[in-house]
């Protein structure tokens, strides 16, 4: 991601960061808290650190500690992510035993670990002493997305942004990518991050489950007996867990569409409970049909 679609994505927490950059204030540690470009900003800021030709305070994004930053092979810019779910407490303790090293192309380190609140309760607390005392010039990037998952010890010692979803963007740079508006409208709502929308946009499976998600809302709204008949197509469609979970969020994001009607909101409501009891191991078929028998109630 380029300056420029950080500046389109987050424009105030651009501008923030340009202004902390320019003035030499890049504190030592960061919780970015929000999946919305927050990694392509810790990426940008660890870029602007290195980077051998730079444009003002930003990175130009080709040279070569740019390109190796981008691909996550530079030497002094660490990237951890969650092994089976978790970072675990040794992974934590190797990183702390670099903070005091200093780096391979120069005297700067940067850690940026993602899905920080996945940290064993140890690899949380070994990093406290880190961030209250550096020993050398360190910069650490925590990345959630939600800051209340992280111990409150480490949301106290770091500044905390927030990465809210810039729906708007997202639908225009959908919109450029080539989806039609009603396409990009919904995956704009659908996606949490542009990693997501940027896999989906090409996905025909995605855009069928969608289809066949629109028949049901519209039958489940106004005609009973053709519900069933298309709550059928779509448990066919969920082979498993993972379908069934995209369908049920397609559904959400389609009756939200709804919620000036009052009939909008009661089947929005529906489809909470009956996710609900999807959730509680309610087959995918019964929590839909929940929702039909209820509009018939």
């Amino acid at each position: 991601m380029t300056v420029e679609d950080l500046r389109q994505a987050q424009p105030k927490l651009t501008e923030i960061f340009q202004h902390i950059l320019e003035t030499g204030r890049l504190n030592h540690a960061y919780l970015f808290s929000g999946n919305f470009s927050s990694f392509a900003m810790a990426l940008t800021l660890s870029q602007s650190l290195f980077c051998e030709n730079r444009q003002g305070v930003w990175p130009c994004g080709s040279c070569r500690s740019c390109r190796l930053i981008e691909a996550e092979d530079f030497s002094d810019v660490t990237v951890v992510r969650p092994v089976n779910g978790i970072i675990k407490t040794e992974r934590i303790r190797e990183l702390v035993r670099n903070f005091s090293q200093s780096g391979v192309e120069g005297n700067r380190q940067v850690f940026i670990i993602c899905d920080a609140d996945k940290m064993h309760l140890n690899a949380a607390n070994s990093l406290l002493k880190v961030i209250e005392e550096p020993q050398s010039e360190i910069y650490i990037f925590l990345l959630t997305a939600d800051e209340q998952l992280i111990l409150p010890t480490i949301r106290s010692r770091t500044q905390v942004f927030h990465f809210r979803k810039n729906q708007a963007a997202l639908q225009h740079q959908l919109e450029e990518a080539g989806l039609i508006k009603s396409q990009a409208e919904l995956l704009a709502a659908y996606s949490q991050t542009q990693e997501e929308a940027e896999q989906l946009i090409s996905n025909k499976l995605f855009f069928d489950l969608v289809s066949e998600s629109q028949r049901f809302v519209k039958a489940v709204l106004t005609n009973e007996n053709l519900a069933y008949l298309q709550m059928a197509k779509l448990a066919k469609l969920a082979e498993d867990k993972d379908k069934q979970e995209q369908i049920l969020k397609i559904l959400e994001v389609l009756l939200a569409k709804e919620i000036g009607s009052e009939s909008g909101r009661s089947k929005l409501e529906d489809l909470l409970q009956a996710k609900k009891m999807w959730r509680a191991n309610v087959s995918f078929q019964n929590a839909l049909e929940y929702m039909v028998l209820k509009d018939g109630a």
